[in-house]
């Protein structure tokens, strides 16, 4: 009896609770603690989110062991989901995912060629039978790299004529950032393309120091690239996108961007900076970061079920 295994949704007063469960995940699965609680408080107070029947707790022994969130902002047919289960506890697992796929398939509303995806650390606690057991193929991989930054640092030089300037000023330059975004990202994987305000909500943009996103200009060309970042994580500085537009790929702009992120973050106090890619990227991120001295911290893999 003191193993039943209960379930409800999850509630924004369960945010401490569930940012628990997710750094001791963290721990097995990369050896340090790395959610932090306001990640955890913006997914449950997501717009796009009914907790009541998009989100999941299971308990085992009254003790919180698993946890999953469903969400469907992008577009027809595609719905994303995070799911943490601790290990040794495969019914719990197993209970979660059933539930997110039955409101998977709900909310895909009988799309043509609709899907569930969830990722994973490639360590996972889960089974590792468990998702091809229930239908579930891998689609892509992410490296999440890091790079140690000297107090130090000097800003880069800029190659000839580039110019930065932040998005701190007015929404005009936050809605061109916007646009460069969704022009340098539009052939990405899994790639959405959103309005303004809806990529707000996506990018948790009404909170985000907009001093920290920087657009790149060339003389003959205008605006060439856009580097978003963020100050909002315990353990490092975050590279949330860098963008670079394809006619202006190869003068180096790329590199002056993450460069003069490195120094703006040093200068911060901040030891590590941290960035998420997509290892299949055809435009060539992960070599130029590590070109940049990026090392792998985790890899993670996007798991993919037909609905």
């Amino acid at each position: 009896m003191s193993d039943l295994l209960t379930t409800r949704p999850a509630g924004p007063s369960d945010a401490e609770a569930i940012c628990g469960l997710l750094n001791a995940v963290d721990l097995i699965e990369i050896g340090r603690p790395e959610t932090d609680l306001a990640a955890v408080e913006a997914d449950l107070n997501h717009p796009d989110v009914d907790l009541a029947r998009d989100s999941w707790l299971a308990f085992e022994g009254g003790r919180l062991v698993a946890y999953a969130l469903v969400w469907a902002d992008s577009g027809p047919g595609r719905v994303d989901a995070e799911h943490y289960a601790l290990p040794g506890h495969r019914a719990a697992a197993v209970r979660l995912l059933e539930l997110t796929e039955v409101r998977a398939r709900e909310l895909a509303a009988g799309a043509p060629r609709a899907s569930l995806r969830i990722q994973l650390n490639v360590e996972s606690t889960l089974d590792a039978d468990l998702l091809p057991g229930r239908g579930y193929r891998t689609v892509r991989r992410y490296q999440v790299m890091t790079r140690a930054l000297e107090p130090d640092q000097a800003p880069p030089a800029p190659p000839g004529g580039l110019t930065l300037r932040s998005c701190d000023g007015d929404e005009a330059e936050r809605r061109r950032a916007h646009t460069l975004i969704e022009e340098t990202f539009a052939e990405h994987f899994g790639h959405v393309d959103r309005p303004y305000e809806p990529w707000l909500d996506h990018i948790d943009g009404r909170g985000l120091d907009w001093s920290l996103v920087w657009i790149a200009s060339l003389p003959a060309l205008g605006d060439v690239g856009v580097l978003l970042t963020r100050d909002d994580r315990t353990s490092m500085g975050w590279v949330s996108h860098l963008g670079v537009r394809r006619e202006a790929r190869g003068r180096g702009v790329g590199g002056h961007l993450l460069r003069h992120g490195f120094a703006a973050y040093a200068a911060r106090g901040r030891s590590t900076v941290g960035l998420g890619v997509d290892t299949a990227n055809e435009t060539g991120a992960l070599a130029l970061y590590e070109a940049h001295g990026m090392a792998l911290h985790y890899a993670v893999v996007t798991w993919e079920l037909a609905l």
